[in-house]
């Protein structure tokens, strides 16, 4: 019946968006300077598949189903690759992290939730303070991008990979099952191929 319910939802607002606010908690130091680490990177986002051609299949029909949401076609582009090197070096899908985009601001990039959450993922500003800079703009699709993806994986990582608790902890709501069952079922039902060749899964889980 949850289910039912989220797709419905899902499915009936296209302008609605669910997103939370991470709570801030005290990171032990050797973990923050991991995360530090990982939130300077300044590589070139790149599709992240051994074969370009598999990447292109990919990003082709990624680009198909996104573009109820982006109109533009060299926007979505840029996004898809950003999202797919984000994820994947963040050792997550980079399919589930779209479903996650669609319920935090339904690919809004200037998105601002009541709790002051910015961006795709809607990421807290916090976190520049904790482990990036104070001057990084979190409307910047990489950025926001790195931050959200670097996030979750901290998340995921503090739940011994329970997913769905990682995700209650990444919109706040820790304990309830409607955000997760939203991302689920938007992952599930709009971005999951099924088969994604080369693609990185939850690895460390």
């Amino acid at each position: 019946m949850r289910c039912w319910l989220a797709a419905l939802w899902l499915g009936l607002a296209p302008g609605l968006a669910m997103a939370g606010a991470q709570r801030y908690e005290a990171l032990a130091d050797s973990v923050r300077a991991q995360l530090q680490r990982a939130v300077a990177d300044r590589a070139v986002p790149r599709l992240a598949f051994a074969n370009p051609m598999e990447g292109q299949l990919w990003l082709k029909a990624m680009s198909q189903r996104m573009a109820r949401f982006v109109a533009d076609p060299f926007e979505r582009e840029e996004l898809l690759a950003t999202v797919h090197y984000e994820a994947s070096r963040a050792g997550l899908d980079p399919e589930l992290v779209l479903g996650l985009i669609e319920v935090e601001s339904r690919f809004r990039k200037y998105a601002v939730s009541r709790a002051g959450a910015r961006g795709y993922m809607q990421v807290m500003p916090f976190w520049r303070e904790v482990i990036g800079e104070r001057d990084h703009n979190l409307f910047s699709l990489r950025v926001n991008l790195r931050y959200g993806c670097i996030i979750l994986r901290h998340y995921l990582d503090m739940e011994k990979g329970n997913l769905f608790r990682a995700l209650g902890r990444y919109n706040g709501s820790l304990g309830r099952p409607e955000y997760p069952t939203l991302v689920h079922t938007a992952w599930k039902a709009r971005w999951q191929l099924e088969a994604t060749p080369s693609a990185a899964r939850v690895a460390r889980n």
